[in-house]
């Protein structure tokens, strides 16, 4: 039995010679994937320092560019308020308009009777002209004295032009 005792203990030793074999090649294993996780994270850390500088430098860009939008909104807004300004002016320009246009008319139908009475004078007045110079023309070498009475005689139609003026207006 006391062979049995010593084979046991050398399988048990064999066994702890492969265990520790085993743990060391695993050990190894594991130090080299640590050593290329490291290295990993070494670039990452890398990879990421560059994305962190270039965020930050989109960062400030946009808000630049926010301040930017910012001011050409406010300039913007002068632009909207001038153009609601000259729209104000404009409805105040046809409102006088519309005054001065209705005051006209209105006018006009209250002395519509004398304006007529001026149209009618003033052809009653053509009318005698022409007649005048058509007469003129008809007699160029009869003496001063005979257009004279010729003109006196002239007064009856006249008469009769001012009278029908007179009652049109009426």
């Amino acid at each position: 039995m006391e062979i049995i005792l010593y084979l046991s203990v050398a399988v048990i030793a064999v066994a702890f010679f492969i265990l520790v074999m085993s743990v060391m090649k695993t050990l190894k294993s594991l130090g080299t994937t640590l050593d290329s996780v490291s290295t990993t994270l070494t670039g990452l850390e890398s990879q990421l320092q560059g994305v962190t500088k270039e965020s930050t430098e989109l960062l400030h860009k946009t808000n630049l560019l926010a301040e930017d939008i910012q001011k050409k909104s406010e300039d913007l807004n002068t632009v909207v308020y001038a153009v609601r300004d000259v729209g104000h002016s404009i409805q105040n320009l046809n409102n006088s308009v519309k005054k001065v246009s209705s005051s006209i008319s209105t006018e006009l139908e209250r002395n519509q009777g004398k304006i007529s009475q001026v149209v009618q004078w003033g052809n009653a007045f053509i009318e005698l002209k022409d007649k005048w110079k058509q007469k003129q023309e008809k007699q160029p070498n009869q003496p001063d004295a005979a257009v004279h009475n010729q003109s006196s005689k002239e007064v009856r139609p006249q008469e009769k032009l001012i009278k029908r003026a007179k009652s049109y207006n009426n």
